[in-house]
Formats: C-alpha cells, sequence, structure tokens
C-alpha cells in the first residue's frame, strides 16, 4: 500500500507542479458552470434538482478524463523513463494502481468544487439530496471508468495525442452504446441489451437516486478490466523479443484475458438478479411502498397487469419502458403468485390489437418523429392494463409521462408518479369489482343497526308499511352478512331516559306529523362499528327500495373496499372571455369551469353532480364537494348542514370576491355566498379581503406603458401578490392531506378566522398558511399599479402576519337549524315550491315551539288546470314529505374549508402550467389527499404528489438570481484558489522536511 501512496502522491504533485491540475479543474468548474446556468437554464426551469449539473457529465467527463490521462503513461514511454521503472523494485500493478488514485482524486477534488450548486439548490427549494449523493456517486464511477481506459489507452502508445484521441473514441463508443441514438433503432429487446452494456445509461439510472448492486459492479467491471488489461501491457514491454519464457508468457496473457473477460461477463450474470438495491429518494420514490403492498394482499383473484409497449415508437418514450418494465416486475414479485404481468407489442399478434382495442378502447397513438434522413409519424402504443375480475383501468401515455417544456422544439419527459399511477388504477378495479360482490366482504369489525321507530298505531301513513318493509330489509342483510351484521328495534316512547340519550349522541329528536299536529313520533336509524355512529337520513322514495339503497350506502362508509361516491356542487360554467394572453374567464365563483378537477376525481371516485336544490344530499354520497357557492338558498344550506350533522365530510372552497379576467384587465366585485351565516354558527369567519403575501406566483399581468405619446400595453410576468406561493412551512405537518406536497399556490384566497370557542370545542388543523409577511387588503381593485407601487404593484397592509387559508374542524357540530323548522317541511306547507324571498328563507311558516325541532308533512297532488283552460286529469298523490332536523354531529363529522375556489379552475391551472412549463397538479392533489384523507382511505396520501416536477424553486427576484449566480462563479474561482494555496502550503512544509533532512 506504501507503494501505491508514494505513486500517488508523486503523481498528484506532478498534476499540481505544471498548469495541467489548474487548467483541469478549470476547465470543469466552467462547463458545468455554463452548463447549468447558460445552457439548462436552472433559473427557468424552476425545478428544484440539480439534474442540470449532472445531465451532461457522461459527455463532458469523456474529454477531460483523455485529456487528463493522454500523458500518464505515454510520457513516460516518450521520455524513456518507462524502462528505469520497469527496473524499481516494486510491481507494475502498483504504479499502474497509484497513477490510477492520482487521475481519480484529481477529479473528485474538481467535483467537490461543485458542491455550491446543490446548495444553492437546496436554498430555493425542497431539494431531495437522495438524487443528489447519487449523482456524485455515479459521477465518480463513471469517471473512474473513464480513467481506466484512458490509462490503457496511453500505455499502448508514446504518442500524448494518439493517447488523447483514442482514449475518447474507446470511451465515446461505451457511451454511445447505450444512448438512444442506436437503441431505438433495434426496439426494446435489443434497446435493453445495449442499454446494459452503455455507461451513459447506467449513469443515469444512479443519478435518480437509485443505488443498484447490478450497476456498480458495471463501473467497477469496467475499471478492473481495463486496468488488468493496463498491467498486461506494460509487462509485455519488458518482455524480450527472444526471451526463453515464451510459455509463460503466454500463460500470463491467457489468464489475464480470461480474468478480464470474467470481471465484463458477470454482468450478465448478476443482470439475473433483482431488488439487491438502495432506494437514496425522499420517500423511497422507486421502491414498493407498503400502501401497494397493501391493496396487493388484498387480492383475492389473479390480477393481471398487461403493458402495451411498441417496439418502435418516439425517442422521448423509448428510454422509459425499461423503468416501467423493472416495475412491473417488482409488483409480480410482490404479489406472491396473484398479480401477472404481460409485456406485450400489439403489433406482433393482431388478434392481440383487435382485443386491445375492442374491449378496452387501446389504440395507437400517431407520434411525429425525424431522424437523420426524414420526418414522419409512428404509431405507437404506450399503455398500461389492469384487470381484475370483470374491472378494468387503462392508463395511457398522457397518464403515465409528465413533460417540462423547455424550448420550442425542446422538450424533456419523464415518468410522471408511475407506482402511484399503477396502484391507484388497481386501487380502483379493485374497489369497483369489490363494490359489485360482496358487500361485507371488507367489513373488519361487526356492523349494528338500531331502528328508533315508534310503534305502528302511532305512525302517520305511510310509515306503518316503511317500518315492516325496513324489518324485511334488515333480515336480508343480516342473511347476506354471515354474521356481519346485526340490528334492533326499539321504541323509544315511555322512556324519557333513552330519548334523551338518543338526542344528545345522535341528534334523534321526535317527529311530528305537521306545524298543526303536535303528536310526536320517532323514525331514526343509526349504524354503529366500535366507538363509530352514522345516523342514516330517511329515503326521498318511502319505500323497500329507497331503504336498501339507503342501508347499503351506509353500510359501505365502512368497508374500505368499495369505490366511494363524491356529490359535487360547481356552479354553471358560464361563456369565456378573451382574457390575459387569451387565458380569459371568470376565475371567482360565478361561472368558473371545473373539468379539470371533475376528470381527476373520476379517476378514483364516483362523481354525481347535485345542485342541492331539493334540500338533500344523493343518498349514496360518502362526501359532498362544495365550490365556489353563491346565493345558495335555505334548501341549500339545509342540504349542507344536515350532511355534515349526519356524520359526514364537507369540502367548502369559497372566497369573498368574484374575479373575472378580460380584455386585459382583472376585475372583482363582492360575493354573497349564502353561506356567511351558517359559517358564523359553526364559529367560522371567510374575509374581510383577499389575502396578500410578498412570496408569491408570478402571473401575465397587463402593464401599460408610454411610446412616442402612444399608451401601448403588453403582457408581463410579474409577481402578483394575491396569488400566495405556500411552502412547506405553510402546508400543516399534523394532516395527511398535504402529504407529499412541497408547493401550492393559492389564487385570491380569502383569509379564515375562528372562533376562540371554535377552536376549543373542535379539533383545529391550520391547514394551509401564507407566509409571516402576508397581509389583507379589502378593496376589489387587484389591477396591480405599479407606477405607484414599483415593488409588488398594491400597497403594504399594516396587519401583516400568517394568514390562516385552509383549515379543518374535526368533532361534533351544533345545527344552525336546530331552533327552526326544516325548509322542506315550510316548503312543502307553502305548497311544495321553494321560498320566493331573495335570502332563501321560508317566508310564511308558522312559528314553531322550543321542542319542535323536527317535524314531518304529508302533502297531497292536486289536480290543475291547464294553459288552455282545459282540466287536466287529477295528479297522482304526492311523495309524503318526510324531513327532520338533525341537532348536531357525531365526533366523525369533519368540515374542510378553503378560502379560495379559484385556484381549483381550469383558468388557474392552465395558467400555472403555462408559469412552470410543466403540468401543474398542486390544487388537484391537495384536494385527492383531502377526499382520502377524510374517507378513511388514506393509502395513497404518501405515494400522490411525487412527480419529478412537483418540487419548485421558491419565488425569487431577478436581482437576487443574479446575485446567486455570480456568487457560485466567485466560490468557483475560490474554491480554485484554495486548491492553489493549500497545494503551496504542502509543498513547503514538504520542503522544510527535506531540508532538515539534509541540515541532519
Amino acid at each position: 500500500m506504501a507503494d501505491i501512496l508514494r505513486t500517488t502522491r508523486k503523481e498528484l504533485s506532478s498534476f499540481f507542479g505544471s498548469p495541467v491540475a489548474y487548467l483541469f479543474i478549470g476547465a470543469f468548474l466552467a462547463a458545468c458552470l455554463f452548463v447549468f446556468f447558460w445552457v439548462e437554464a436552472f433559473f427557468s426551469r424552476n425545478i428544484a434538482d440539480t439534474r442540470p449539473l449532472f445531465d451532461w457529465m457522461p459527455v463532458l467527463l469523456i474529454f477531460l478524463a483523455a485529456a487528463l490521462t493522454m500523458r500518464l503513461w505515454s510520457e513516460e514511454r516518450r521520455a524513456g523513463t518507462l524502462e528505469l521503472l520497469a527496473t524499481l523494485p516494486v510491481p507494475t500493478w502498483r504504479l499502474v494502481l497509484g497513477k490510477f488514485l492520482a487521475a481519480w482524486a484529481l477529479v473528485a477534488i474538481a467535483l467537490a468544487l461543485t458542491l455550491p450548486l446543490p446548495l444553492t439548490v437546496a436554498f430555493l427549494g425542497p431539494l431531495d439530496w437522495g438524487p443528489v449523493l447519487g449523482a456524485y456517486l455515479a459521477t465518480l464511477l463513471l469517471a473512474a471508468a473513464y480513467i481506466a481506459i484512458g490509462l490503457f489507452v496511453s500505455a499502448r502508445t508514446d504518442n500524448p495525442i494518439v493517447a488523447l484521441i483514442g482514449t475518447t473514441l474507446v470511451a465515446a463508443l461505451f457511451y454511445l452504446i447505450g444512448s438512444p441514438a442506436l437503441t431505438n433503432l433495434v426496439g426494446h429487446a435489443g434497446g435493453e441489451v445495449l442499454r446494459l452494456i452503455g455507461s451513459g445509461s447506467r449513469f443515469e439510472s444512479i443519478t435518480r437516486g437509485v443505488i443498484d448492486l447490478r450497476d456498480l459492479y458495471y463501473y467497477l467491471s469496467l475499471v478492473g478490466a481495463f486496468l488488468i488489461l493496463t498491467v498486461d501491457w506494460l509487462e509485455r514491454l519488458r518482455w524480450a523479443a527472444d526471451s526463453d519464457r515464451r510459455m509463460a508468457h503466454h500463460r500470463w496473457t491467457l489468464l489475464t484475458g480470461l480474468a478480464a473477460a470474467n470481471l465484463l461477463a458477470a454482468n450478465l450474470w448478476l443482470h439475473q438478479i433483482d431488488g439487491v438495491r438502495a432506494d437514496l429518494t425522499r420517500g423511497s420514490v422507486y421502491t414498493l411502498s407498503e400502501t401497494t403492498k397493501t391493496y396487493l394482499d388484498q387480492l383475492q383473484e389473479p390480477l393481471l397487469i398487461r403493458g402495451y409497449f411498441s417496439d418502435e415508437t418516439h425517442p422521448l418514450l423509448a428510454p422509459l419502458v425499461p423503468r416501467l418494465r423493472d416495475l412491473l416486475r417488482e409488483y409480480e414479485a410482490a404479489g406472491n403468485g396473484r398479480v401477472i404481468v404481460e409485456l406485450v407489442d400489439p403489433h406482433d399478434d393482431p388478434d392481440l390489437e383487435r382485443e386491445a382495442g375492442e374491449q378496452y378502447g387501446i389504440r395507437p397513438v400517431a407520434f411525429q418523429t425525424a431522424s437523420k434522413y426524414q420526418a414522419g409519424v409512428v404509431n405507437s402504443y404506450f399503455d398500461i392494463l389492469v384487470k381484475y375480475g370483470d374491472s378494468d383501468e387503462v392508463l395511457g401515455f398522457q397518464d403515465l409521462i409528465d413533460v417540462k417544456v423547455r424550448g420550442e422544439t425542446d422538450l424533456e419527459v419523464a415518468l410522471r408518479n408511475p407506482e402511484y399511477d399503477i396502484t391507484r388504477a388497481i386501487k380502483k378495479a379493485l374497489y369497483g369489482w369489490q363494490g359489485g360482490g360482496d358487500l361485507f366482504a371488507g367489513i373488519s369489525e361487526p356492523l349494528r343497526l338500531t331502528a328508533y321507530v315508534s310503534d305502528p298505531d302511532v305512525l302517520p301513513e305511510p310509515l306503518p308499511e316503511l317500518r315492516s318493509e325496513l324489518e324485511t330489509v334488515l333480515e336480508e342483510l343480516q342473511a347476506e352478512s354471515n354474521g356481519q351484521f346485526s340490528w334492533k328495534l326499539i321504541d323509544p316512547a315511555g322512556d324519557p331516559a333513552l330519548e334523551e340519550e338518543i338526542a344528545q349522541r345522535f341528534g334523534l329528536q321526535p317527529l311530528i306529523l305537521d306545524l298543526l299536529d303536535p303528536q310526536p313520533f320517532h323514525f331514526g336509524l343509526v349504524l354503529e362499528q366500535g366507538e363509530q355512529a352514522v345516523p342514516i337520513a330517511l329515503p326521498e322514495q318511502l319505500d323497500a327500495a329507497g331503504l336498501r339503497r339507503g342501508l347499503r350506502a351506509a353500510i359501505k362508509r365502512f368497508t374500505p373496499g368499495v369505490l366511494r361516491t363524491i356529490a359535487l356542487y360547481q356552479p354553471e360554467a358560464g361563456p369565456s372571455m378573451a382574457g390575459l394572453g387569451g387565458m380569459g374567464g371568470n376565475l371567482g365563483a360565478g361561472a368558473s369551469d371545473y373539468s379539470l378537477l371533475e376528470e381527476v376525481l373520476r379517476e378514483g371516485f364516483k362523481v354525481e353532480r347535485t345542485d342541492l336544490r331539493s334540500g338533500q344530499v344523493p343518498e349514496q354520497t360518502d362526501l359532498l364537494l362544495v365550490l365556489a357557492p353563491q346565493e345558495l338558498d335555505a334548501r341549500q344550506r339545509f342540504a349542507i348542514d344536515q350532511f355534515l350533522m349526519q356524520g359526514g365530510t364537507v369540502i367548502l372552497a369559497t372566497s369573498s370576491l368574484d374575479v373575472e379576467l378580460g380584455g386585459g384587465q382583472i376585475r372583482a366585485q363582492p360575493l354573497t355566498t349564502g353561506l356567511e351565516d351558517w359559517l358564523a354558527d359553526l364559529g367560522v369567519t371567510l374575509g374581510p379581503g383577499l389575502v396578500l403575501d410578498p412570496q408569491n406566483t408570478p402571473f401575465p399581468i397587463p402593464v401599460q406603458r408610454r411610446l412616442g405619446g402612444f399608451l401601448v400595453e403588453e403582457l408581463q410576468m410579474l409577481p402578483y401578490p394575491y396569488f400566495p406561493d405556500v411552502r412547506e412551512d405553510g402546508l400543516s405537518d399534523d394532516a395527511g392531506i398535504t402529504a407529499g406536497m412541497d408547493q401550492l399556490t393559492l389564487t385570491w384566497a380569502a383569509p379564515i378566522s375562528l372562533d376562540p370557542e371554535t377552536a376549543e370545542a373542535h379539533k383545529v388543523t391550520r391547514l394551509i398558511e401564507s407566509s409571516p409577511a402576508a397581509w389583507t387588503r379589502d378593496a376589489t381593485d387587484v389591477q396591480p399599479d405599479l407606477e405607484t407601487y414599483p415593488d409588488l404593484g398594491f400597497p403594504r397592509g399594516e396587519d401583516t402576519g400568517r394568514k390562516l387559508m385552509g383549515v379543518v374542524l374535526e368533532g361534533r357540530f351544533e345545527s344552525a337549524f336546530s331552533d327552526q323548522p326544516s325548509p322542506l317541511l315550510v316548503d312543502h306547507e307553502d305548497g311544495g315550491g321553494p321560498s320566493s324571498d331573495t335570502d332563501g328563507e321560508p317566508t310564511d311558516g308558522e312559528p314553531v315551539g322550543p321542542g319542535d325541532r323536527a317535524e314531518a308533512s304529508a302533502g297531497q297532488g292536486q289536480g290543475g288546470a291547464s294553459a288552455d283552460g282545459g282540466t287536466e286529469e287529477p295528479a297522482a298523490p304526492a311523495q309524503p314529505m318526510i324531513s327532520t332536523v338533525v341537532d348536531h354531529s357525531p365526533a366523525s363529522a369533519r368540515l374542510i374549508l378553503l378560502g379560495s375556489s379559484s385556484f381549483l379552475s381550469d383558468t388557474a391551472i392552465t395558467l400555472a402550467t403555462e408559469a412552470t412549463q410543466s403540468r401543474y397538479r398542486a390544487p388537484l392533489t391537495l384536494i385527492q389527499n383531502a377526499i382520502d384523507w377524510s374517507l378513511e382511505d388514506r393509502g395513497l396520501l404518501a405515494l400522490r404528489g411525487r412527480g419529478q416536477y412537483g418540487r419548485l424553486l421558491e419565488p425569487v427576484g431577478r436581482e437576487q438570481r443574479i446575485l446567486l449566480e455570480s456568487l457560485n462563479y466567485l466560490l468557483a474561482l475560490g474554491g480554485l484558489g484554495l486548491v492553489y494555496a493549500l497545494h503551496r502550503s504542502l509543498r513547503r512544509r514538504r520542503e522544510r522536511r527535506l531540508a532538515r533532512m539534509l541540515e541532519g
């Protein structure tokens, strides 16, 4: 080891004793900085990762390693010093290893001086250090391979220029073998073989943050093979041409060749070994999660995952196929025989292609391609089918990839979040199949239903018959449940203690027939599992079918293996206006379009639109999502209130201003949602005004300037304080709703304030908060005035501090209708229609006593005159109106209030996508997480939102960007100067030591 270290020190001293080392380090740093800030445009790319630093490293190291090694042996041969080295009592392999370590150490020093770049990224955004560490390791391994190649070529010639060109050609050959330029010519199978040989493809695998034993060994085998060949050639130079040891020389050559060949051939054997790797990424992005394994454990019959991939496809998609194939193999291994994975090319099998199109709607996509000789179109498959039982889901290429636009013709394509996408499809197929199978298959604990129903003699018509049908339906469910469901029927009449208990626990109050008949009766249903209890509302159709639907829907709320139903309220979309950059429209509450959100929700849930005008939420609803409500009437408020009181979850996204874009202007006007008083009764206040934050997302703002006496209006991407850019410090760590999210932009968000008593009585999670420098503004003028306020376009407020823009309330809520008659009942008494009062309140209902908190009424249909004066046939009897007011909710009720609805609109998401030049999905991820978290189906929370382009940089101004870039240039120069100073210090120390030796 001492000989090796002496050789290494001698070579390092030779490097730094001449301009070679400084030229090498300087050229390396200059190339890295130029690529990072200029070629890859780091700030414009706006992604918090270090890929711009390492993407060019395989090509850059080819030339630098060739320049570094071209003189290591060729100069020894040319100067005649190789004979001197051959006569030293030091084995040749030690000399070779010493020179190798010296060159490798110089690369490591140069690489260490690039550390300010990832530190800059970490300062500006949520950098994942796992891929950074993997990239540095991959660079060192790749440099070691290139240096070993350079040593071998240098030993073969006495001309340094020939060594430089030869090393460049050999190293470039290894890189090109696995590059898309060659792999795309031979299809998936041949391309996979080439990628196994190529040095660049292995490099990309490690830079993802996955340290695979096969990739490590690949580089080590290259290093070992070329170092062995270098030693062999140097030994050959020592042999005399007329030596009598020819047989020994032949044996040496044979053993050397076998050793090098075995080192390289072992890669083929190791290729069959999967799973020996370490995932350094935060959250283990490239390793199957426990969530996925949990879903796979629920499989009761084989799950088919079939990948449809064409051999001839778009060049940007081809490198993604091996990664998907490896991931699917992990699914197969984790399935323990219950997962069948197939990879097919439909072009090779007409029957399979016909089946894909007819049964699953999978058809080829026409991609435009351009080769060296011509441009054309290729019809290619890039789809994944997930089939379980009779339920299937298909993922197309748009579902699997994410695109980063870096220029008009420069696209960066990567897999979006493959595990989440595939696991989501498995979940939907699994739940869809289970939803049509055994209702009680996924019940973990037995269910108990208690029916608090009065004696039939007390019940008004048609409730006595409904009571009998209820018993029949419950007996059917009990027989179907295999012991997982039980029920009992109790008449609370005559037991004041029981009446008080069910009123306090479940909010079930006695009903009365109508406002003039005070005879009370009971008809309430409660489903319980352990400590959780869910009151069941009476169906709109008072018959056995209605009861059966309501009971099955309630049971499914306790079943994890059932596709859930989301009731979606949203305003009707209005006509779009020509606006900013063609992105006009309404971003407020009035007429926004939420088609992107609805499309995403339908991927994992059943979505049922509702306008709530009936005063009831659809029967099978598991969660109510209310977007941009405007002037809701009493019936609509009652529907929202009672769904919450029944233990449901309400997600409410609204604001206090309605904002429109049009004609290059931003206009706002006050908005009345109709829920102001309802929220106030719950202890929550929305507004006044909107939140402004100096930490914000840029927005295309129309700016006017004078040019030669004319007023010119143009669009500029400028900071817009009404778009708070919320980072990790403003996203709650206590709720899984923001899991996997590093950034969220809220547009025109209203501040939320909580009553102190509400905060004490409920579990409060401050979900989304602005930065500490935010303030609020009541004015409706949201057009920036950059002449008066050149910094942000708006005056700074005095109420600076964190502003709450999203909150979760859990616990027991008191109904806003607890001291009022049911709006449904009052409307029915008034003639069956909603009140004509402008605020939606009933106009002529009789006052009700304190004890009459829940009423029931039956109405009769009547005939009427036709429009032409004739008499119509008598109408069929109207469905009796049964309406109850639940006083308070169980502790399982949740209200999620978001101070903005515009951030979920198509226009806002499209604007953000244009600004980031990649698909912006943070608002959609937030809502999906909120739904999963609310429905206790939180498996996908840890997977969602882990996309590669989801980590955005902190918003900084142009001056700060210039400062950070200049600082990196100065640090590079300073690092180079530090290396020079350190070398001079070590050299002087060595000279003093030698001087003392001479004096002694």
